[in-house]
C-alpha cells in the first residue's frame, strides 16, 4: 500500500482515477483495502483491464464505477483458498513448509454433495463425515475457511455498491462468482460480464482498444508473462545462472515505476553417489536457489 500512496499522492485531487489492472490473482482483504484507497483520492474509478483480471483483480472491478473490458479480457471466481500453517501437507514434495492451499469453495461443495447428491439428512451421518473431514483437514484451517466465505461475500456486497445493482443482482452476482462458476479457474469474458452479471462494462474503440494492447505488450515483455519459469532451462544455458526477474510493476505517469524485483543466483549441484545402509544410492541433481534480494525498487 505505501507504493500506491506515493502514486496517488503525486496525482493531486483527480476527478477520476484510472487503474490499468493485470493480475491472477492474490490477497482479498488487499484488494478491498487497494479499491477504498484509490476511491479516496477521486470521484470516479475505473479498472482496464487487457487480459487476466482474476480472483481479487476482479473483487477490484466490482468496487469501480466502469469496467473497460477487451474482446480478450477475462474476469474470474472471487472463491478463494485458504494458506496457513495448519493446511495439509503438498503430497509428493519432500518439504515441512510446502502447504496444500484449501479451496473454500471445494470444501463447501463437498459438504453439499453429501446433502444433495447422496440425500444424507441423518444428523450422526453428517457428523461423521465432518470427522472425516478434520481428519484430512485440520479443524482450525476448516474453520478459517468458513470465515473466510462469509467474508469474501461481505466485501464483494460492499463493493458493488458503486454499480448501483439492485439486492437481487447482487446476490445473483455473489452466488455465481462463489459458487456458481464450478471452479476457480473459470473464465468470465465481456459479454457473460454484461449479460449475465450486469456489472457496468464498456466496449473500447479500435483506437483505444490499440493503446491498450500496445502497453499490454509492453509489460507482457517486461514481467516475461508467456515465458515458463523452469531453472532447469536456465541452468542448462549457465551454471551457475544470475537471475533478476520483474514481477510486479506499479507504475504512473506522474511519479515513474516501482518493480518488485527477486535477485539471486541458482545454481546444480550433484548429491548421492556411493554405498549407503540399503545400498547404492543414485546419482542425483540438485538445485540451490541463493536469493540475494527480494522488494521494490523504484525507477
Amino acid at each position: 500500500m505505501p507504493k500506491f500512496i506515493e502514486h496517488l499522492d503525486k496525482l493531486g485531487d483527480p476527478q477520476k482515477i484510472t487503474l490499468y489492472l493485470y493480475t491472477n490473482g492474490g490477497n482479498t482483504l488487499a484488494a478491498w483495502s487497494l479499491v477504498n484507497l484509490i476511491r479516496s483520492f477521486c470521484k470516479s474509478f475505473e479498472v482496464i483491464i487487457p487480459a487476466n483480471c482474476f480472483s481479487s483483480g476482479t473483487l477490484i472491478c466490482l468496487g469501480s464505477d466502469n469496467i473497460v473490458m477487451t474482446k480478450q479480457a477475462t474476469l474470474g471466481p472471487i472463491d478463494p483458498s485458504v494458506n496457513g500453517p495448519f493446511n495439509p501437507m503438498l503430497p509428493g514434495v519432500n518439504d515441512p513448509n510446502a502447504k496444500l492451499p484449501v479451496s473454500v469453495e471445494y470444501v463447501n461443495a463437498y459438504i453439499e454433495m453429501a446433502k444433495t447428491n447422496f440425500a444424507i439428512t441423518d444428523q450422526r451421518c453428517m457428523a461423521d463425515i465432518l470427522l472425516s473431514l478434520s481428519d484430512k483437514i485440520h479443524p482450525m484451517t476448516l474453520g478459517q475457511v468458513f470465515r473466510t466465505r462469509s467474508q469474501i461475500q461481505m466485501l464483494a456486497r460492499k463493493l458493488m455498491k458503486w454499480h448501483k445493482l439492485t439486492p437481487d443482482q447482487e446476490d445473483e452476482i455473489i452466488k455465481f462468482l462463489c459458487i456458481e462458476s464450478g471452479s476457480h479457474d473459470y473464465s468470465i469474458h465481456r459479454d457473460e460480464a454484461v449479460e449475465h452479471l450486469g456489472l457496468h462494462v464498456e466496449k473500447p474503440s479500435m483506437d483505444f482498444y490499440k493503446v491498450i494492447k500496445a502497453v499490454y505488450d509492453d509489460i507482457s515483455k517486461e514481467l516475461e508473462l508467456e515465458s515458463p519459469y523452469n531453472p532447469n532451462i536456465l541452468l542448462n544455458q549457465q551454471n551457475p545462472y544470475h537471475y533478476s526477474f520483474r514481477r510486479g510493476i506499479i507504475e504512473s505517469l506522474y511519479n515513474g515505476t516501482d518493480v518488485y524485483l527477486s535477485e539471486g543466483d541458482l545454481s546444480m549441484t550433484k548429491v548421492g553417489g556411493g554405498i549407503g545402509p540399503m545400498g547404492p544410492v543414485p546419482v542425483q541433481n540438485q538445485i540451490q536457489d541463493n536469493r540475494i534480494f527480494e522488494g521494490w525498487k523504484h525507477e
